[in-house]
């Protein structure tokens, strides 16, 4: 019976050698069990324990095993023994009983002793299945991007290959030779002869320390990890110059066809529309993001840095640098560049002066978005980032985390730290990246018992361990850096645990040549060696994959449950707009703007519409209510104060002259200038029936006051204006009675105008006459009295000399004092002097107008020069001046403002509207309202869904 198990066994393995296998696989010898071969194959050659190669999870997950090999055959195994049996020595050994029972003990021992000792190198191995989420994604989709047909030329040919397997002629020349050995032998002798060997072999082994061996160990998987990586990196970089080649050829129209935008750019896009979305919904905050969150000078910035593979931020000694929130978009393409997302400028990343200009654009955006008396601010700086290679993400650097706040600092800096960074990493979809200075105590850390609040279970943390270099060099127990690693040193949990390499502290040091550091750090550190780092916890590029790796796991996990929150959104605003608003169409603030815009330029253009008559008219009768004072009383009252023609022409003349040259060129200015605001007002606040819409009525009227403070008259044309004005003064020359009498009608009009206001001053003075007190039953206070009984005594001069000089002389303010007091009424002298102006004025306006009535048929004499004649009218002729100056100047002004100033101010509001509509925060200000809100409100969801929607679409595509 064991003949004929022994026989089976060895056809099996025959045909098991015949067969053709692949290059990775043994022999199918091989893969028998040490006792195995010893029993069924008793001429084979390696008889002796032979160490288990070592298998660990990069070889399970690397990329290399994916590529299609070439299957190559292997060559005809001849095995060195005859095909007959020894029927001899099967008859003799069926008659040692004791030596069969002896065989079967010694197999039975020696395979025990085997598979003991490789239960113990099981145990010595370390389970690296836990690892295998290391690997990313990416790395089983390279054969779609690698030109394989290549790499497989690259490959060694099947004869070089074959010449790597063992020679199978030779082994076979030794099983003729054991055969030899066994022939004059019993079965017994030869079992004792396997077992004795496999045993010695095994104690052979043992001979080696446990500390070799996991030194041995450490050392070929970093080897085997630094190999895989380098292979990576080269295959990358061959990807990324077809890639790069790929998008130059698009760029130069080769290939015409649209590229489709990333798919961290549509996530990106959507996250700075929910940036700007500010209403009463918090889903927003929702989608994942990448929060770099730590102490100040923890490392955080170069981080990131090093994730983005370029120096882009500024960077200072121990200063807060970050002091806004910077959004960084990570993606992948052809050239290294960097843009903000309100800009179309691309910095280049690999020129040294780009960079300087990127961190100085960062630096100068962050301060401009602190307001005053603030030392950092919540507005966030959007920044994208695209170059070869980069893992695609998002990620937002916050202003580090301090304990105590410095002098030049604002009181509030620490709590408004906390609560930005407390706002960001309340997203239950946020990924925390919990940066740690190695260099320094942990116990002065105060960024993990914040981490450690906002995320107790550790489940969205990835803990960072910066400067693990110095914290090598100066830390007593290196054990304590593993404590840190691990979690156990505080309380934080985290859902993985690295340590990195910054740099060594140069600010100038270049990317490259930090990653050369880290890896020769990490090569040599006793902290890998020792174990107390793994492989897959250490530098930059496995921090970035492994990032990378569970940003879109949270992103796939959690955009389609966001999505849909924004479709519940948008439709209670839609049911909400219809209800209040069913007739209304749903313009947001933007579009309203425009509409208001249209509104205002039309009306602006409703000016060039109004007749010069109307012009003329507002225009003469304004400046006559501005310079009638004037001219009354410095020019008409004082010459006519004088005793003949000549004086009072000469008077005229001279005060006409200086007033020109003064004050009524500029007098005629500010008129003109009042004039069109007005008018320009009236067009913009007037309201037009149903067709109103009370919304723009802020922004209307702040679009006039902005433009009328900054219309300007134009300077030249007071200089023409005091021509011509000067010119119509000088003009005595009245050509027809009608003009004449045109003249007679201003004086009588404005002189009984300013009687009637003379009477009113008299009034007030003296108080209500006998009519009113009685009627209205109003009596006058004391001084009134006074003032009435001084009126009376003056009025009494005035009776007694009708040619009385316009002022009293003091033997006259004498008397009339006098002869109050003798009455027991006692009056002061500025007083008399006061009531005398107002008494006389009345009395010469009604002279001058019963001298209006005889002047109506004073043509003729005018015609004559007044020769022979007593009547004067010089007065008529002076207003006659006045009065054609000022239809002049009406018309001149009227000219400039149809013909220029309208112009000007139309191109002034145009440009007010263009201001204000770059300037949102002046939109917000002046388009206000529930109606706005909510139209508002409603486009941004509605825009926030569709980018969504376009996103998962992307995503399952991609899938």
């Amino acid at each position: 019976m064991w003949r004929t198990r022994a026989a089976a066994a060895c056809v099996i393995c025959r045909s098991l050698a015949s067969s053709t296998y692949g290059i990775k696989r043994k022999s199918p010898l091989q893969n028998l069990h040490l006792v195995s071969r010893s029993i069924h194959h008793p001429y084979h050659p390696s008889l002796k324990f032979q160490r288990r190669p070592l298998r660990i999870s990069l070889q399970q997950f690397s990329s290399l095993n994916r590529l299609p090999l070439r299957k190559t055959k292997l060559l005809n195994v001849k095995y060195g023994y005859q095909s007959y049996r020894n029927f001899w020595l099967a008859r003799l050994a069926s008659r040692l009983l004791k030596i069969r029972y002896l065989i079967l003990g010694s197999a039975v021992g020696g395979g025990y002793t085997a598979k003991k000792t490789y239960d113990q190198w099981k145990d010595m191995m370390p389970d690296l299945d836990e690892y295998k989420w290391i690997i990313p994604d990416f790395i089983w989709e390279l054969d779609e991007h690698i030109d394989l047909e290549k790499l497989i030329k690259a490959l060694p040919d099947a004869d070089d290959l074959a010449k790597l397997l063992p020679d199978f002629e030779k082994i076979g020349e030794s099983f003729t030779s054991l055969k030899g050995i066994f022939s004059p032998g019993t079965p017994g002798e030869t079992a004792f002869r396997a077992t004795d060997q496999g045993y010695d072999g095994d104690k052979q082994y043992k001979k080696v320390s446990d500390k070799e061996k996991i030194d041995q160990l450490q050392e070929e998987l970093l080897r085997t990890q630094l190999k895989y990586q380098r292979m990576l990196e080269r295959l990358e970089k061959e990807n990324k110059e077809l890639r790069k080649l790929v998008l130059q050829r698009d760029d130069k129209g080769i290939h015409q066809r649209k590229l489709k935008k990333s798919l961290i750019d549509m996530y990106s896009e959507v996250l700075d529309i929910l940036s700007d979305y500010d209403a009463s919904y918090n889903t927003q905050d929702h989608l994942p993001r990448v929060v770099v969150v730590g102490d100040q000078s923890a490392g955080k910035t170069s981080v990131l840095e090093m994730i983005a593979q370029a120096r882009i931020f500024p960077r200072g000694s121990g200063e807060m640098m970050t002091r806004s929130p910077v959004k960084v978009t990570l993606s992948e393409g052809p050239h290294h560049v960097a843009l903000f997302k309100d800009s179309s400028r691309e910095f280049d990343l690999t020129k040294e002066e780009d960079l300087a200009a990127l961190r100085n654009e960062i630096e100068i955006r962050m301060r401009n978005s602190v307001k005053e008396g603030c030392t950092v601010s919540t507005e966030t700086i959007s920044l994208s980032v695209k170059g070869p290679g980069l893992q695609r993400m998002v990620l937002v650097d916050l202003p580090g985390v301090i304990s105590t706040v410095t002098s030049g600092m604002a009181p509030d800096t620490k709590e408004t730290i906390f609560s930005i960074s407390k706002a960001y990493m309340q997203n239950p979809n946020a990924i925390i990246l919990c940066i740690q200075d190695g260099s320094v105590d942990a116990e002065r850390s105060i960024v993990t018992d914040l981490v450690s609040q906002m995320d107790p279970q550790g489940k969205r943390t990835i803990f960072v361990l910066t400067k693990v270099d110095l914290a090598e060099k100066n830390v007593a127990s290196p054990s304590r850096i593993q404590q840190i690693i691990e979690g156990k040193l505080f309380p934080m949990k985290a859902l993985g645990y690295f340590a990195v390499v910054t740099g060594k502290g140069n600010s100038s040091e270049s990317i490259e040549s930090i990653k050369e550091y880290e890896e020769e750090f990490f090569q040599n550190s006793k902290l890998l060696k020792t174990c107390m780092l793994k492989a897959h916890q250490v530098t930059t590029k496995n921090l970035s994959l492994a990032v990378s790796d569970c940003f879109w796991k949270m992103v796939r996990e959690s955009v389609e449950q966001q999505a849909d929150a924004f479709k519940a959104t948008r439709f209670n605003l839609e049911t909400e707009w219809k209800n209040n608003y069913p007739r209304l169409r749903e313009l947001d603030r933007n579009e309203l703007f425009e509409k208001a815009k249209n509104e205002i330029l039309d009306e602006v253009i409703s000016l060039t519409q109004v007749t010069p008559k109307h012009w003329e008219e507002i225009l003469q009768k304004t400046l006559w209510e501005r310079v009638s004072t004037h001219v009354i009383e410095n020019i008409y009252l004082p010459a006519a104060q004088t005793m003949n023609s000549g004086t009072f022409n000469t008077t005229v003349d001279i005060k006409l002259k200086q007033w020109t040259d003064k004050q009524l060129p500029n007098k005629a200015v500010e008129v003109a200038w009042e004039t069109l605001q007005e008018e320009f007002s009236r067009f913009m606040t007037e309201q037009k029936g149903k067709e109103h819409d009370d919304i723009f009525d802020k922004l209307k009227q702040a679009v006039k006051e902005e433009t009328i403070k900054r219309h300007k008259w134009n300077e030249r044309a007071e200089d023409s204006l005091r021509v011509i004005q000067h010119n119509a003064l000088e003009d005595r020359s009245i050509s027809d009675k009608q003009q004449w009498d045109a003249a007679i009608h201003f004086m009588e009009e404005t002189l009984q105008s300013r009687l009637k206001d003379t009477e009113s001053v008299i009034e007030d003075m003296v108080g209500p006459d006998w009519r009113k007190r009685w009627l209205y039953w109003i009596g006058r206070t004391k001084e009134q009295n006074i003032r009435n009984e001084t009126k009376n005594e003056l009025e009494k001069l005035i009776k007694c000399n009708e040619e009385h000089a316009a002022y009293l002389a003091n033997d006259e303010v004498t008397t009339v004092r006098k002869n109050l007091e003798a009455r027991g009424i006692t009056v002061d002298p500025c007083l008399i002097k006061d009531t005398w102006h107002q008494i006389y004025r009345r009395y010469f306006l009604k002279t001058a107008l019963n001298h209006c009535n005889l002047c109506r048929r004073g043509f003729y004499y005018y015609q004559r020069h007044f020769v022979d004649s007593e009547l004067e009218c010089n007065d008529i002729v002076l207003f006659w001046r006045i009065q054609r100056m000022l239809a002049i100047t009406a018309n001149t002004l009227r000219q400039q403002l149809t013909n220029t100033e309208v112009r000007r101010l139309e191109k002034n509001v145009k440009e007010v509207l263009e201001d204000f509509a770059e300037d949102n925060e002046k939109k917000v200000k002046l388009l206000t309202g529930k109606r706005v809100q909510l139209a508002e409100d409603l486009k941004k969801v509605r825009e926030i869904q569709e980018k969504l929607e376009a996103f998962i679409e992307a995503l399952h595509q991609e899938k």
